[in-house]
């Protein structure tokens, strides 16, 4: 009988990592209305501390994946498990902007800013022909996250206030993410054994060929790199924006708290197919074409927000752009490593997700500030639909292995 492969316990841990985090992540917009009814509080404002949190992610992902490089996963996600916990109990004391700002967009953003880098970078180390599938297994878990979190936030807020919400929401998190990171390790090879399970005798010399690495100065001195930079800029500049407004938005048009809350879980469970789907195609198609695909489904939906202005076209929306949100999500760890190969992948990724989340920084916070201004998202969403394009066009300019162009 064949030995079970740790890998697998990798990717379970992974889910498990990603869905209380990104599930963490997305009640935020649960929560809006909730600091506007009792503070009073601008949407610039409120925004502005999800951007700052994205911005502290973005250099905790460097900072987190250069040293998962060098010491491994289960040190680094039991500290950023402990900051995730602590940032969400102490936003029950909230009462002022300039503690939104450290308990959510510090606190709270260490937590978050290894969620992806560190998980997918070790799952990428794990695996080389099933890496696309088990990336998006792995990233399943934040789908399901997104699915539950903003429905039992919801609920938690109608039962017992929403300072309570945040205690038990805090509390569990802190609980199970540290319980989690214990079983994390930094790849095969250090307990004696191949990627994907293989034997020596499987884990033939064109496997072997996949796995040649670029070190990370050369890979950062590659068109190819800083191109998969922008393009993460301009994917998170739009998906980190619907993340935080899409629920105000849907209660503009009129929806009841529990239905604005249903159209952003909705996008977290079709997220799941998304996940599914890319994953396998990465490892058909390649990382390129499965960003294309994305983008072109991303393109689609926030048309079609432009023009949703009834219950059924918003979820229509949901599904068509969770599809490509999830998407998004699977594909750029698996596409640095057919670009550069794993041994800096830590680093490489976190550069990527650091440019990312000036995207997802600026995204939100323009978007709060123009409603206060215009009164509407429009611009803003037409706004989003320039750089889905713009991503597009980049996309288009990619090559395969190693940044040769």
């Amino acid at each position: 009988m064949k030995k079970h492969f740790y890998g697998y316990n990798i990717v379970i841990s992974g889910f498990f990592i990603q869905g209380i985090s990104i599930g963490a992540m997305f009640t935020y917009g649960v929560f809006f209305r909730e600091f506007q009814s009792e503070f009073g509080w601008s949407r610039g404002l409120i925004s502005g501390a999800s951007s700052l949190a994205f911005f502290i992610m973005g250099v905790g992902a460097i900072f987190f994946g250069t040293l998962n490089d060098r010491i491994g996963p289960r040190i680094i996600l039991t500290i950023s498990g402990i900051f995730l916990g602590i940032g969400f109990l102490l936003m029950s004391l909230l009462n002022t902007p300039w503690q939104l700002y450290l308990f959510y967009g510090c606190f709270v953003s260490i937590g978050f800013s290894t969620h992806d880098v560190i998980t997918l970078s070790t799952v990428a180390r794990w695996f080389v022909r099933l890496r696309g599938r088990m990336t998006g297994l792995t990233k399943v878990g934040t789908g399901v996250g997104q699915f539950a979190m903003p429905i039992v936030a919801t609920a938690l807020i109608a039962s017992y206030g929403w300072r309570n919400a945040y205690l038990m929401i805090g509390g569990f998190s802190l609980i199970s993410l540290v319980m989690v990171a214990q079983l994390m390790k930094l790849d095969p090879q250090s307990i004696g054994v191949l990627p994907d399970g293989e034997s020596d005798l499987s884990f033939d010399s064109s496997t072997k060929a996949i796995e040649e690495s670029l070190s990370s100065q050369k890979a950062f001195r590659s068109r190819q790199f800083w191109i998969l930079c922008f393009i993460e800029f301009a994917v998170f500049f739009c998906l980190f924006t619907i993340i935080i407004h899409i629920v105000p938005h849907a209660r503009d048009l009129g929806m009841s708290p529990a239905v604005s809350a249903a159209v952003l879980s909705t996008i977290g469970s079709i997220s799941i197919v998304g996940r599914l789907v890319t994953g396998s195609l990465i490892d058909r198609i390649g990382g390129k074409r499965s960003l294309i695909f994305c983008f072109t489904v991303l393109i689609g939906s926030l048309a079609l927000l432009q023009l949703a202005t009834t219950t059924w076209m918003m979820f229509l929306f949901a599904v068509f752009y969770g599809f490509a949100h999830g998407g998004f999500f699977t594909v750029m760890s698996p596409l640095i490593a057919e670009s550069f190969g794993t041994d800096a992948l830590g680093q490489l990724f976190g550069v990527v997700l650091f440019v990312g989340t000036l995207g997802g920084t600026i995204g939100p916070t323009a978007s709060g500030y123009i409603f206060d201004i215009t009164g509407s998202y429009q611009a803003s969403f037409a706004t989003l639909a320039g750089f889905a394009i713009l991503g597009l066009l980049l996309a288009l300019l990619l090559v395969s292995k190693h940044g040769k162009l």
